[in-house]
């Protein structure tokens, strides 16, 4: 029976590169959306053509119960589960002391709560399937991004979340993060934007969404690799 990969935010940007270079691996896929239907149902044509079972799933990851029905998911269409990716992330540009309680708990929810609820309900599935979750953090986790301080500190939290899954679901069920820089420059970037940040990578290059997908694939297969971090930035960090 051919593995089987739920990725939140699978239609779109970072998600939808990642669920689609699984479906290459070999992978069926539950892909979740929020509002990107449209891209969902072309990731699952694209997979479906590489004769992938493939099921897409609308939840509002901000709402607790959507979370919950879309781990439930994964043993309703699959009966299994191998590995989890925590891709969907909302990007919202604030000022600290700007930023409202409304738009903090969403960030919150989004990418902290929901990671974990997922988690929890799909614990069983993926013990029996020895699997893993790779959670998406981005350098946010590492570094404090004072133009998205809600982002900033939910990734934090998500980074730090890992670990302790990871020492919680051992042995039976690995759990590690990546953390992009510059692979998909945000929206409102434009060429200037694009061009300066550039010029801060050391490997003198913006990266792409394959970079992530590479990490993820390795990760998925690193059976002696838990309660990590794969920092994928072209050596943004120390640059």
């Amino acid at each position: 029976m051919r593995p089987v990969a739920l990725v939140t935010g699978g239609g779109v940007r970072v998600g939808r590169a990642v669920a689609l270079g699984l479906a290459e691996d070999g992978h069926d896929l539950l892909v979740h959306y929020h509002t990107s239907g449209s891209g969902a149902e072309e990731v699952a044509a694209e997979a479906v053509r590489m004769g992938r079972r493939v099921h897409t799933f609308q939840a509002d990851l901000a709402r607790a119960a959507d979370t919950v029905r879309l781990a439930r998911a994964a043993a309703r269409r699959f009966g299994r589960l191998d590995l989890l990716v925590n891709s969907a992330s909302p990007f919202f540009r604030s000022d600290l002391m700007a930023a409202t309680a409304e738009e903090w708990d969403a960030v919150m929810a989004v990418n902290v709560r929901a990671p974990f609820l997922l988690v929890r309900e799909t614990a069983g599935l993926l013990a029996a399937a020895r699997g893993s979750v790779v959670n998406i953090v981005d350098l946010a986790a590492l570094q404090p991004w004072t133009s998205h301080p809600a982002h900033s500190v939910a990734k934090a939290g998500l980074l730090h979340l890992t670990r302790v899954m990871a020492r919680r679901l051992a042995p039976e069920v690995r759990v590690n993060a990546i953390a992009p820089g510059y692979v998909l420059p945000p929206e409102y970037f434009d060429e200037a934007a694009i061009e300066r940040a550039r010029r801060r990578v050391p490997l003198e290059r913006i990266g792409s969404p394959g970079d992530v997908v590479e990490a993820v694939r390795y990760l998925a297969k690193a059976g002696y690799v838990t309660g990590e971090v794969i920092v994928v930035d072209g050596g943004l960090r120390w640059g």
